[in-house]
């Protein structure tokens, strides 16, 4: 299938690995320019080179303002968005202090908000982009282990949703994307710790994991990065115009709704 993507410019936040290089590899291989994006020049060279033709490097934390800004202006005709910037971190709530829930805010809703608001007016002149946060089931169903990750994932779906209602009747479409347990490389590093920790294999850990943790999933395993990446890059496509406002799931089924 032709995704009519080909030479539209896109950034992917946090593009050097996981999720985030995934779509930045799926939507090059539809024909897309793609701004990849890391905090550090080493990690956005190497990232650029394994991707090849089409990959374009910005080194810079755009959770800062000064860089979302430094990038908008050096690439002022981004036609996709995607804000896939974030951290996430396991920790009680009674252990959360105020400043984790501000880093959390900052990093994970303010970093998307803010390019948002920088890519719409030239979206606007143009009649056309897309806008797609990368959210996660946390959002819907939200983590006891990390309540200030869940409410960063709702606020996304919430900001995603309210920038669709102030461009209706326009050719930008805003969506957000909604995750499952995910392979990728800060979940595995992680993953492959606690296992080690218990004696256990990756296999081992993640069998009992979708037995105990998460057992409304369906799959009953860890999404790869290139599934989420594959709904992505369709949302991100002409072919998905009256696509927009909404909150898609590639969860594997974990929240336990048909809506």
């Amino acid at each position: 299938m032709d995704l009519q993507l080909n030479n539209r410019l896109a950034l992917v936040s946090g593009s050097t690995a996981g999720i985030g290089y995934a779509i930045a590899e799926a939507l090059l291989k539809e024909g897309a320019r793609v701004i990849v994006n890391g905090r550090g020049r080493e990690a956005v060279d190497a990232a650029v080179a394994r991707l090849g033709p089409g990959a374009i490097g910005f080194a810079g934390d755009l959770s800062l303002a000064d860089v979302a800004e430094a990038v908008v202006r050096e690439h002022p005709d981004i036609d996709i968005l995607v804000n896939n910037l974030g951290i996430f971190e396991p920790r009680a709530f009674e252990d959360i202090p105020d400043e984790d829930w501000r880093r959390f805010f900052d990093v994970n809703v303010l970093s998307g908000a803010r390019l948002s608001r920088l890519v719409l007016p030239g979206m606007k002149r143009r009649n056309w982009g897309r806008i797609i946060f990368i959210s996660s089931e946390s959002g819907v169903q939200i983590p006891a282990e990390m309540v200030h990750y869940g409410m960063t994932k709702s606020a996304q779906i919430a900001i995603a949703r309210g920038i669709a209602e102030s461009v209706a009747g326009t050719g930008i479409t805003v969506n957000s994307v909604l995750p499952g347990p995910t392979r990728s490389r800060g979940v595995e590093d992680f993953v492959q710790a606690l296992a080690s920790d218990a004696g256990q294999t990756f296999e081992q850990f993640e069998r009992a994991f979708f037995e105990t943790v998460r057992p409304t999933s369906l799959i009953k395993r860890f999404a790869t990065p290139e599934e989420v990446a594959a709904l992505v890059t369709y949302v991100a496509s002409p072919l998905a115009s009256a696509t927009t406002g909404a909150a898609l799931r590639v969860d594997g089924g974990t929240v336990k709704s048909a809506f």
